[in-house]
């Protein structure tokens, strides 16, 4: 199958420290590359990837300092996708809602996964407009908002088997991994490890819309509990192995209903428990008293503290072996696609048989 993957340019694929969106992407190219597909991959040039990269600018825009607007630069990348689309049998949107306009005026069959939450009072106007534009979810909470829209499926994120490794006998600390802003409930997770007595240890990304938050709220709070937290700032590949796989546990203590939660399995396929809020898609990533706890308070959370020994760290393992490695993501989308292709096989030749009958 000849598949092009559209990725952001804001971070590389794969990004070098933070960055979702763009790290599921190179996953998904990389394991449709192993399977045999002819895969095309628009991305940032300091992408590195096995598939036909074409790069749309440079380097990625957050990382580069001459840049002053993103939007140029998607939309040259919509020029560059639909200049021939003679080259692929189906295009696979990541990159929000840019290409919307250009995609029911080809026919190239396409597939969108939004990647954020999905807002109604902004959104819904636009996929009840959209309605022949097929979407995927990546959680079946993300959806709930506007659960009318033309979802074609919900495919969880995968990662590859051996991106992390499985520790058996972790050490004496909480992680939270993530960005510092309001809804992803820093504050939750010191006020866990300040009344368990465990410590805490911060690896986070700050985006400069969150700095006057991180300098307000979260450094004065840090500094006050400088004996139990420590903040390491961003993570990435052993480090970020190291950091997750040795917690005792990763603290997910979100305010916000998260569309799903990377770092949730990226725990996980360390072994680590995961004590998370009940908010968003968490209750679809973790299996209460299995993978780890669901809480829905601080008081709740710290009642599980106890709890972590009845976890099996190698049943956290077998359940992302089992439900999130990126062989299983791709052969998910693999379903999709073939299903999107062939109903555009099939409307062709409906639209064929009725010129003819008609001439």
């Amino acid at each position: 199958m000849r598949i092009a993957q559209v990725a952001p340019l804001f971070e590389s694929v794969p990004p070098k420290r933070y960055g979702g969106t763009e790290r599921v992407v190179s996953w998904l190219t990389e394991e449709l590359v192993e399977q045999g597909h002819e895969v095309t991959l628009f991305a940032s040039g300091d992408s590195e990837t096995r598939a036909n990269l074409v790069p749309v600018c440079q380097k990625a825009l957050w990382q580069d300092k001459e840049c002053r607007e993103t939007l140029p630069h998607h939309v040259r990348m919509m020029e560059l996708i639909f200049r021939d689309i003679s080259r692929f049998d189906i295009i696979h949107f990541h990159c929000d809602y840019i290409h919307l306009p250009l995609v029911r005026h080809y026919s190239c069959p396409t597939v969108t996964t939004l990647h954020g939450f999905v807002h109604g009072h902004d959104l819904r106007g636009l996929l009840m407009d959209y309605t022949d534009v097929p979407f995927v979810s990546i959680s079946n909470s993300q959806r709930a908002t506007i659960p009318e829209a033309n979802w074609q499926g919900t495919v969880y994120h995968g990662l590859p088997k051996t991106l992390h490794t499985f520790r058996a006998q972790p050490d004496e600390y909480f992680a939270f991994l993530g960005r510092i802003s309001p809804e992803k409930g820093l504050e939750r997770a010191i006020e866990i490890a300040r009344r368990t007595g465990i410590s805490l240890k911060v690896a986070a990304k700050i985006y400069d819309e969150d700095r006057n938050y991180f300098e307000q709220a979260i450094q004065p709070l840090l500094h006050k509990s400088a004996s139990f937290v420590e903040f390491v700032g961003e993570v990435g590949g052993t480090e970020k192995d190291t950091f997750l796989g040795e917690a005792k546990a990763l603290l997910f203590p979100v305010d916000w209903p998260e569309p799903f939660g990377l770092v949730m399995i990226e725990a996980m396929a360390c072994g680590t428990p995961v004590i998370a809020w009940r908010k968003g898609s968490v209750p679809e990533i973790v299996r209460d008293g299995l993978t780890g706890f669901v809480v829905d308070d601080i008081e709740a959370a710290v009642r599980c503290v106890p709890r972590l020994e009845t976890i099996r760290r190698q049943d956290c393992r077998a359940i992302f072996e089992a439900h999130f490695r990126s062989e299983r993501m791709a052969t998910d989308y693999l379903r999709i696609y073939q299903r999107l292709i062939q109903g555009t096989v099939e409307s062709a030749k409906m639209q064929s048989d009725g010129i003819e009958a008609w001439q």
